[in-house]
């Protein structure tokens, strides 16, 4: 994947590596972004990014799957933020990759259900290139691979959509500390257990092969080629851009 200089072509979508970013930054980054694609300034975009030990509760959260207090956050260096996505609760950290893209579904398809089947699919056939198979559970989002134990969820889902333009997305566990999920009850999935591409595989995974791969199927599966971009370029591109604040809508979330 090359860079080149900025387009706005309709095939077209920004690869970003955001590199280790804390969640709040990463949050406002989108926020600018959804609203320049809103304006059709920009192409559809893919964040890639990690984040330092944090726990989110989305707009339907329930407090009381937050198993720590706030002394055994610090004390473990986790934040924990409310967000704008639906669904309930996560843990993002160190060794988990974290997709945030931008997509104007208006130039896809106006189908919520269809778009989280797609970002499903990524993950499958990322998880299918370091030969383990992975697959959706009824009535559950995310994807899950087979274990002695039971099924084992390997990425989490949580998505937000304003005016058809999405942001938040999907995270996917390569290297990540599971005991960290202890803190929570991930998804408010009381019965099922996180996992990472690392356990499933028995060895260790490069984090970039694993980002390199979900960049190659994201780009196959919404049919854009991938083109890679700089954060600073996009920022010189946002700061640019006079955008109105989003008028009260009623945006869909789904999680998982």
């Amino acid at each position: 994947m090359h860079s080149h200089p900025p387009t706005s072509s309709s095939k077209e979508c920004w690869l970003i590596d955001l590199g280790r970013i804390a969640y709040a930054p990463a949050c406002e980054l989108q926020r600018r972004a959804v609203e320049a694609r809103k304006a059709g300034a920009i192409p559809d975009i893919l964040f890639l990014c990690e984040h330092p030990h944090v726990i989110t509760l989305g707009r339907n959260g329930k407090p009381e799957n937050l198993r720590a207090n706030e002394r055994v956050l610090q004390q473990m260096n986790v934040e924990f933020h409310p967000t704008d996505r639906g669904g309930d609760i996560t843990y993002h950290g160190p060794g988990q990759i974290v997709g945030y893209p931008i997509l104007d579904l208006a130039a896809h398809r106006r189908d919520v259900r269809w778009y989280v089947q797609q970002l499903e699919e990524i993950t499958i056939r990322a998880t299918r290139d370091f030969g383990i198979e992975a697959s959706r559970i009824e009535g559950l989002h995310g994807i899950w691979v087979d274990t002695p134990s039971g099924s084992e969820k390997l990425a989490a889902l949580g998505v937000h959509l304003s005016r058809w333009v999405t942001s938040h997305g999907f995270a996917y566990n390569v290297s990540t500390d599971l005991r960290y999920f202890d803190l929570i009850v991930p998804c408010g999935i009381t019965d099922k257990r996180a996992t990472s591409l690392e356990r499933a595989l028995g060895r260790s995974v490069d984090n970039h092969e694993v980002a390199t791969a979900l960049a190659r199927h994201f780009g196959n599966v919404f049919n854009r080629r991938m083109v890679s971009f700089s954060r600073e370029q996009l920022k010189a591109i946002l700061s640019g851009i006079a955008v109105s604040h989003p008028a009260a809508e009623d945006p869909a979330y789904i999680h998982g």
